[in-house]
């Protein structure tokens, strides 16, 4: 009895998660940015990527990107998505980072893609987000595997 109301509880803990997650990675208009804290201390003003139509158009046809800021990408589910940088004119950092916000998986400097069809970077690891820096940000915050990344996502208002 007790070993069943124990799994449920934990079922239920794991549902609400999931939900959160989801809830807390859709964002409304005005809340596009979102503040990602480094293990120093330091930070960086990340867009957030939600939606199908943001996460496929990250960070094309900009031409820069200043070193305090990125771009997080909120993705479906904790998976091994593969990013490319099709119509990226600058060269990129990619982190990924698994549900506890950890990274899981660094490919630095990733340039413009320049041929077609582009190459895709993979993950070694699943990860649930994707935080794009410029090419450097990785080591200008001395990131590494396993650092965890605090940010607090806006709550979903639709």
């Amino acid at each position: 009895m007790k070993g069943r109301l124990v799994k449920k509880i934990v079922g239920i803990m794991l549902f609400g998660a999931v939900v959160g997650t989801f809830l807390f990675c859709a964002s409304r208009e005005t809340d596009k940015f979102v503040k990602i804290y480094f293990p120093d201390g330091r930070s960086v003003t990340a867009e957030l990527a939600v939606t199908d139509a943001e996460r496929a158009r990250g960070l094309m046809f900009r031409e820069k990107i200043a070193a305090d800021q990125g771009m997080l990408f909120c993705l479906p589910g904790e998976d091994y998505h593969a990013f490319w940088m099709k119509n990226t004119l600058i060269a990129l950092d990619l982190l990924w980072l698994d549900k506890d916000r950890r990274i899981v998986h660094i490919e630095k400097n990733v340039p413009p893609c320049t041929e077609d069809p582009c190459p895709s970077y993979p993950p070694s690891r699943p990860g649930l987000y994707v935080l794009e820096l410029g090419a450097g940000g990785a080591d200008l915050y001395n990131l590494k595997l396993f650092d965890r990344l605090e940010f607090t996502l806006p709550v979903l208002n639709r």
